[in-house]
């Protein structure tokens, strides 16, 4: 017996050891959060989280802080708590002749929260390219955009001014529709390949794409539009995004906090998102919402030319707005959204609204997370609100 296992024993030892396959690995937990940012169910927290989820770019705070002081309380809609519950806010302000007159933060929000801004940003990437404006860094925003990047000559963009892209009248075949599945569209793929992986930058589509038609003859939105902006700037400028505005914006306008962009990338390989990825304040949205009532001003300054925010803020108006679904005109990334004189906004993804009514002397920000499909009706419900706001301080 002892013999029969011995060889049994060295018979085990001298057969080939048959490797087990390795375990396929499980998702990227990163990418896993990032495909899960909208997510109906948890985006009220992830719209505040981008921090912890996204590559970032950081703009600085300056030293003094624009001070608001606080003003009699607002006129709120009528059964204010339902009405934020059914438009799915996350915080509201209100500023009316300069001081808060209310501040709303909900769902375990908090002040010092910094909320994304989705395609509000668009807004601010054309302040951004009104002070490269003024800074002579862009000679007219009737030049080509080529002339600042090279790299866009030969496909859609050849010959677009940068006057056509903030109207977004570009003329490129792009179509801001997310389209996942078997066949995405581009704006799918740019979305999942940029945002999501990290695998290009979000405007690097913007070389090889087609057009569609003649820039500056109808009015088709499209965030690369933006993402191009941002480009230009950069190379204008010949500074990250995040640094100019930072310098010439974020510090002059004495922002209380520092705010930040989302990038498509690591350091150094990776942009800003210019069309989507900015993330501050609640107050210190209400800050630039304030400034643009100000024509410009802002603590105490003037930060942005009086003359490129009448340019931003005047409105081309829509042929037939009834087929775009929302607002009534489009001046440079801002939107005419009712038929309120003089009214504009900028306005982001699934409920951020910075809505500015000069008649009134008033700015309202809401930062919302609507469900994605946005809820029929969310978006006049939104609106009806803010007239409530505003009819309390009609003279």
């Amino acid at each position: 017996m002892k013999k029969c296992a011995l060889l049994t024993a060295a018979l085990i030892a001298a057969s080939p050891v048959r490797a087990e396959a390795p375990a396929p690995l499980p998702p990227d937990p990163v990418i896993s959060m990032r495909q899960h940012w909208l997510d109906a169910d948890i985006n009220s927290y992830n719209f505040r989280n981008s921090a912890q989820i996204f590559e970032t770019r950081t703009v600085a705070r300056g030293g003094k802080t624009w001070p608001l002081a606080k003003g009699p309380a607002a006129t709120l809609p009528a059964d204010y708590d339902a009405w934020a519950r059914r438009t799915y806010t996350n915080a509201l302000l209100v500023i009316h002749d300069g001081r808060i007159t209310f501040e709303n933060y909900r769902n375990r929000t908090t002040p010092e929260d910094r909320f994304i801004s989705f395609s509000m940003a668009k807004t601010i990437t054309a302040l951004l390219v009104g002070l490269a404006v003024e800074d002579g860094k862009i000679r007219s925003i009737d030049d080509p955009v080529s002339a600042y990047v090279p790299e866009l000559k030969g496909g859609g963009y050849d010959g677009v001014s940068i006057r056509h892209v903030l109207q977004m009248r570009s003329g490129v075949a792009y179509e801001e529709r997310y389209d996942f599945g078997a066949n995405p569209s581009l704006a799918a793929l740019i979305h999942m390949n940029a945002i999501v992986a990290n695998k290009e930058r979000f405007a690097d589509r913007a070389r090889t794409i087609g057009k569609a038609s003649e820039p500056g003859s109808r009015f088709n939105y499209a965030t690369l539009d933006t993402a191009v902006l941002g480009w230009v700037v950069e190379r204008a400028t010949g500074e990250k995004l995040a640094s100019y505005m930072s310098r010439r914006l974020w510090q002059p306008a004495g922002m209380e906090a520092d705010g930040f962009w989302i990038a498509d990338g690591p350091e150094g390989t990776g942009r800003e998102l210019s069309g989507m990825g900015y993330n501050a304040r609640l107050r210190d949205f209400g800050r630039l919402g304030l400034m643009l009532l100000n024509k410009g001003k802002a603590n105490g300054r003037q930060v942005v030319p009086a003359g490129w925010v009448q340019q931003q803020t005047t409105m081309i108006p829509f042929a037939d707005s009834s087929a775009l679904g929302l607002g009534r005109g489009y001046g440079f990334q801002t939107w005419q959204l009712d038929d309120e004189p003089g009214a504009y906004s900028a306005v982001g993804l699934a409920g951020q609204f910075i809505y500015v009514h000069p008649a009134t002397n008033t700015v309202i920000v809401k930062l919302s997370h609507f469900p994605n499909p946005e809820p029929a009706g969310v978006v006049e419900e939104t609106l009806k609100g803010f007239h409530a706001i505003v009819a309390g301080y009609r003279k």
